[in-house]
């Protein structure tokens, strides 16, 4: 495992030749979050070049999490990826969603929100990998039961990247993350 300075700038490049060449060796599907877009068109300029932008799948934010009606991908990252044949993801993220509204109203700690956090001891990157993985899964991106590399991050860009074999999120505990590739201390 690559570990990576925190907030560090070149973080998304160093991430994304990891998990790059790391999906090209597995010959897997290769995911990444992404909110702006920016990291998913870094992300598929770097597939390119070893071969493998067949396999990439971006996961974004669902409608609403940047306000009323609005999604954070930018039309110009969306459209690059559009045109490249990309599958975007979008959805609720699946470990928040919407018991974060019952958290927030209520002022309670709810099991999926411990999952959560739990992931977070290890990175937020990790939290976002588990995460983005399982909601891909739900929405028929990737194949049951097939490993895959897949690409998060703490706040703006890429930091993690993880070898697991996801589960529906109805099923999360049924994940298993074979390896961290790279993450932030």
């Amino acid at each position: 495992m690559v570990i990576l300075k925190q907030n560090d700038a070149g973080n998304t490049a160093r991430t994304l030749a990891i998990a790059v060449g790391e999906a090209a060796r597995l010959d897997a599907p290769l995911l990444v979050a992404t909110s702006s877009g920016e990291t998913a068109v870094a992300a598929l300029r770097a597939a390119r070049e070893k071969g493998i932008a067949e396999r990439l799948v971006v996961v974004s934010s669902v409608y609403g999490s940047r306000g009323p009606g609005l999604n954070g991908m930018k039309d110009a990252f969306k459209q690059e990826l559009d045109d490249a044949g990309v599958r975007i993801v979008t959805a609720a993220h699946a470990l928040s969603g919407a018991e974060r509204a019952m958290s927030t109203k209520f002022h309670g700690v709810y099991p999926v929100e411990i999952i959560a956090h739990t992931l977070r001891m290890l990175s937020q990157g990790v939290k976002v990998v588990v995460e983005i993985a399982s909601m891909a899964l739900d929405a028929g991106a990737i194949p049951h039961g097939v490993p895959v590399v897949a690409v998060g991050g703490t706040g703006r860009g890429a930091d993690t990247a993880a070898t697991l074999t996801p589960a529906y999120t109805n099923d999360i505990f049924s994940t298993r993350v074979h390896e961290l590739l790279c993450k932030p201390y």
